[in-house]
């Protein structure tokens, strides 16, 4: 299935806040990659309203900037060097991640820091974050990342740009710069509610 992405207020193909924005700029996303970008009308046209409704794509509009996603340059540190509680914990243990020796206070297994994790990226995709680097060591951090779909390499970020048949991962960031949407892969894995 199809769909075409309508960032109200334009999409940037490259990261950083000084890239241009295209006014009037859609992205159509199918099989995880990058079908189409181009101005809305013409791939309105294209994949929509000039196609059999059986084929057609669904339309997603979002009130915001549509650019590739965010890259946190220390994996490590956010999700191992950090405890992301559980919300059945927020009584005792606050929502916000535990560090230093309030961390060390914690009786911490490979079940735990997998859940930890876990949460942690949640909070990341939140965030507009679709790719992490860094050196992970512990296992269960690694394989809850991998599981994730959020790209992740130990050196260097990976890059960021959007491009025809590339990866379909972006973030749409609404103008005080929170996040709308973030997709990795093609499938929506946050929406501000």
């Amino acid at each position: 299935m199809l769909t075409l992405h309508r960032p109200l207020r334009g999409v940037r193909l490259t990261s950083g806040e000084d890239a241009p924005t295209e006014a009037g700029y859609a992205v159509v996303v199918g099989g995880g990659r990058i079908a189409a970008l181009g101005p809305y009308e013409e791939l309105l046209r294209s994949y929509v309203t000039g196609v059999p409704a059986a084929r057609a794509a669904r339309v997603r509009e979002w009130d915001g900037v549509l650019t590739p996603g965010r890259c946190e340059p220390d994996a490590a540190a956010l999700l191992e060097g950090a405890y992301w509680p559980d919300p059945r914990e927020a009584e005792e243990l606050g929502t916000e991640p535990l560090r230093g020796d309030a961390l060390a206070a914690l009786s911490m297994g490979d079940t735990r820091w997998g859940a930890s994790a876990r949460r942690g990226v949640q909070r990341l995709l939140a965030r507009g974050t679709t790719a992490l680097t860094g050196t992970l060591t512990r296992p269960a951090v690694r394989a809850a990342v991998v599981r994730s779909g959020v790209r992740y390499t130990e050196r260097g970020a990976p890059r960021r740009a959007l491009v025809p048949s590339g990866a379909a991962d972006f973030a749409v960031f609404a103008e005080d710069g929170t996040c709308v949407a973030t997709v990795l892969g093609g499938r929506l894995v946050h929406r501000r509610a």
